[in-house]
């Protein structure tokens, strides 16, 4: 319950940035008379509130950093606490009216920040951020692969063999489909004959990377050393590599070799006037990609909230221990049948506080970069424009989850002497 809160408190800060960024929200605040500097007035009020910095990029800027804020104090206030007996647990898992205050409090004030470099030099720290959140979301779309996979193989041995295991392979199939069909289409519409090299490189390696982990998941040692191994892990690891590698060419400055989904539909109507390669698209707060990246977005903090996981490298890495606390039906039954929550944390806690925190806060950072399509603040004309380096780092995180799947699948054979349930 204190995970799902936590996530409700960054799900509700998130909700607030979209409503900021929403367009026409800067044009409605500025026919409130007296409001905003520069908008509609009433004689004898001074208009004192600057509606560039509550709306648009900036706003969302301003929130994200004060989640940012948030998560991490509570990341270093809740390092190495072991069991429910420590004070600082108390704090985790109680005083919520105050903690929404304390958020409250630093959203308000990262809207007094000035102006001067403060959006520049936290993209960066968007980029870094996002980065690592990327290869979290496939580490826990990687446990979730393994769950389904293990969860399904158990029903087709308890029951309806032939049926459990044609909606397996139905499911992978699909996957795959779909990760064939998106390299495909890439190569149609993110390539020109005599250009956009680096997005021929990106979709060929991974097409051949994906083909690799796919090939390793069915091997036979890595099949009789990782019996949950199989190809539904590595068709959605497949999937979800191609939805990065379409998220980093949509961030190409280059328009040639990053057309927007809004002008292929309108492929079939008047051709629009061709911008130059080098110029800076329109900043466009509600695509495709942005969508995509939330719907993911959520499922990841949502299922990091509930998950319990069995899988022993996933654990390692997310810091949680297996096979912790008591579930619903092991809580002991009163007097009056009724079953109730109860300390399962006194001996130690399922999952690291500080590290759960860690990873809000890089979520907060991922949200913020999503809402603004990685665009990178030009502090000369105050806009927004698309910029190489959030093309690479998207790229190089596909790359380091693929390696990061790829491990766990040959982790045992490499290290036969560990446990890798």
């Amino acid at each position: 319950m204190s995970r799902l809160a936590f996530s409700f408190l960054l799900l509700l800060g998130t909700f607030v940035s979209v409503i900021m960024i929403l367009p026409g929200m800067e044009d409605h605040l500025k026919r409130i008379p007296g409001f905003c500097v520069g908008g509609s007035t009433l004689i004898g009020i001074e208009n004192k509130v600057n509606c560039d910095i509550i709306v648009g990029y900036k706003s969302v800027y301003r929130m994200c950093f004060a989640m940012a804020c948030f998560f991490f104090l509570f990341a270093v206030i809740m390092i190495r606490v072991r069991s429910s007996k420590d004070p600082r647990a108390t704090i985790q898992n109680s005083f919520w009216f105050f903690k929404f205050l304390l958020l409250v409090g630093i959203a308000v004030g990262a809207f007094f920040i000035p102006d001067d470099t403060f959006t520049a030099v936290w993209y960066y720290f968007g980029v870094v951020g996002s980065f690592i959140f990327i290869i979290i979301q496939l580490i826990l779309l990687v446990d979730f692969a393994h769950s389904w996979n293990q969860s399904w193989l158990e029903k087709a041995e308890e029951g309806n063999t032939k049926c459990w295991f044609a909606a397996l392979l139905t499911v992978t199939l699909v996957n795959f489909a779909l990760a064939f069909t998106a390299v495909v289409l890439f190569y149609v519409f993110y390539t020109q004959p005599d250009d956009c090299t680096e997005h021929k490189v990106f979709i060929s390696l991974n097409l051949i990377f994906c083909i690799i982990v796919s090939i390793v998941s069915i091997l036979p040692k890595v099949q009789e050393a990782q019996p949950s191994s199989g190809l539904l892990q590595a068709s959605l690891i497949s999937l979800y590599t191609m939805y990065v590698t379409w998220s980093a060419m949509s961030n190409n400055p280059n328009r040639n070799c990053n057309p927007s989904l809004l002008s292929l539909v309108q492929s079939n109507g008047p051709t629009p006037t061709a911008p130059s390669p080098t110029q800076a698209p329109h900043v466009q707060w509600w695509d495709a990609q942005g969508i995509v990246g939330l719907i993911i977005f959520l499922f990841c903090t949502l299922y990091a909230s509930i998950r319990s996981s069995n899988n022993a490298q996933v654990n390692k890495l997310m810091q949680t221990e297996e096979g912790q606390g008591l579930t619903v039906s092991e809580a002991p039954v009163g007097e009056d049948g009724v079953r109730r929550a109860i300390d399962n944390e006194e001996e130690s806690v399922t999952y690291s506080y500080s590290f759960f925190h860690f990873c809000l806060f890089l979520a907060s950072l991922y949200i913020m970069m999503t809402l603004t399509n990685w665009y990178k603040p030009d502090d000369n004309t105050q806009t927004m424009k698309t910029s190489m380096p959030a093309v690479w780092v998207k790229i190089c995180s596909s790359w380091l989850g693929l390696a990061i799947f790829l491990w766990t699948l040959v982790a045992p054979l490499v290290l036969p002497g560990r446990d890798f349930t």
